[in-house]
């Protein structure tokens, strides 16, 4: 028996990827969404007629996934600085005379300004959830970004307890400022925005913070992420504190476990590899951001083994200084190739597990896989449907995981829908003016870079011709 009258149809769909257990591709089908979810997936002629009430969206012959999952996002701070960052600084130098000056510089409206345009980038890309990277310091404003865009988003507030630096506070005020934020964003709520504990992470958390931070999480049922051991600077800052390495530590901590999702955990030994699968810790994994800064993921990079062993993994795009650009399927394919590469071996999995990471296995990772990641009957209905009649798809590739991998990016989106509404139409959002919120990104970001007192500076001469 089907479900009640749906709100929404796509109809003329070339291919539905579903991601389903069985990896289903269906021709001939449709589906339908109401509230939000869901209700119906089934050969076209008779969903139609079974909700023949509901708005056609048209796919056109194009192909339709789910939407992708973005583990780790940073939605402020070098948004309004965006390609300005240079790329071969020496280690280091891009956070702390960039990324925290801007984000020391960040006004509340900066905030929701920055948001609302990385938001947008997203979903116009496929991008339907982010899991943003722990430092926001007006997360209202940031909310308000995100919704306006009608993007799914999880949102903490920025958590560190080092002596200096934007935000920083001492332990039990970082985890009260967690604390009020689940009460106002409950990690269980029903809406686009998801609350979380979130930490800057590396070695900028004292013990008793990330104690009683994971204490909050799990007492809360809430998620908890922070960034780890990107580069080798991690386990040497944790060897020289503590003697052990950075996930042994914490494992002596009673941290770790599945409310987990660490960003990065790139540099890892055998010891901290088998802790993080025994205790079932997630990872995203930013592919872009290492070999920007490179940080060494085709030498040292354990992250294809992690997810060969069941570990869960997902796929981020970071921020402006380590990518630049929020398309989980540039990063996917980006991930398929290093991961070959580095292995000089082209049987080691590329593509379709790279698109599982950015779908179901990615929703895995981030706790969401009962709701997210697959078009099944019963989930948040957030889809993307691809123009199938660029010149990159002429003709379509005979396997679809090829095809959306390694023979296309965020490019051929052209529309998206989050929690059954159409957020993207034709490549442009329904919901803002993104004319008008361009011209506002580059007076408000000139004026944060010079708030901020970062030079910007071009490698090549600029000027009047």
């Amino acid at each position: 028996m089907r479900e009640a009258q749906a709100q929404l149809l796509i109809t003329g769909i070339g291919r539905l990827v579903t991601m389903d257990p069985a990896r289903t591709v269906l021709t001939g089908a449709a589906v339908a969404m109401n509230a939000g979810r869901i209700v119906d997936v089934g050969p076209e002629a008779e969903v139609v007629a079974a909700h023949r009430s509901a708005e056609l969206l048209d796919a056109q012959g194009g192909w339709v996934t789910p939407g992708f999952i973005d583990a780790h996002q940073h939605l402020t701070g070098d948004r309004l600085a965006r390609a300005s960052i240079p790329d071969d600084l020496a280690p280091g130098a891009a956070i702390f005379t960039w990324a925290v000056p801007l984000h020391g510089a960040h006004r509340p409206e900066d905030d929701e300004l920055s948001a609302t345009l990385a938001a947008l980038e997203a979903v116009s890309n496929g991008v339907t959830c982010v899991i943003e990277a722990g430092t926001v310091a007006y997360p209202d404003s940031v909310v308000a970004g995100v919704t306006a865009v009608g993007m799914r988003a999880s949102i903490g507030r920025w958590g560190w307890d080092v002596e200096q630096g934007p935000f920083a506070a001492p332990a039990a005020e970082v985890v009260a400022r967690a604390c009020d934020l689940l009460d106002r964003y409950p990690p269980d709520g029903d809406g686009l925005v998801q609350g979380w504990v979130t930490l800057v992470g590396h070695d900028l958390m004292s013990d008793a913070l990330v104690v009683e931070a994971t204490e909050l999480a799990r007492s809360r049922g809430a998620h908890i992420t922070y960034h780890l051991s990107p580069t080798d600077s991690d386990p040497s800052s944790y060897v020289r504190r503590t003697g052990r390495r950075p996930v042994v530590h914490l494992d002596a901590l009673g941290v770790l476990g599945s409310h987990l999702l660490l960003a990065h955990a790139l540099h890892l030994d055998d010891a901290e590899l088998e802790l993080l699968l025994a205790h079932d810790v997630a990872v995203a994994s930013c592919p872009w951001a290492y070999l920007r800064l490179g940080q060494g993921m085709s030498r040292v990079g354990r992250h294809l083994e992690f997810a060969g062993r069941g570990g869960r993994l997902a796929l981020g795009c970071d921020s402006e200084n380590a990518g630049d650009q929020i398309d989980v399927l540039r990063a996917a394919a980006l991930f398929a190739g290093v991961s070959k590469d580095s292995a000089i071996d082209p049987t080691v999995p590329g593509a379709h597990l790279a698109l599982e990471l950015a779908t179901i296995r990615g929703a895995q990772a981030i706790g969401r896989a009962h709701d997210l990641g697959s078009i099944e009957v019963g989930k948040r209905a957030d889809l993307v449907v691809f123009d199938a009649n660029r010149p990159e798809w002429r003709p379509p590739g005979d396997d679809v995981a090829l095809q959306l991998v390694w023979g296309t990016d965020g490019r051929s989106v052209r529309h998206v829908v989050v929690a059954g509404e159409v957020v993207v139409r034709n490549g442009a959002s329904t919901r803002v003016d993104e004319r008008q919120l361009g011209a506002r990104a580059s007076a408000a970001g000139a004026d944060l870079r010079r708030r901020a007192g970062v030079a910007v500076t071009s490698a090549w001469p600029v000027r009047d011709a």
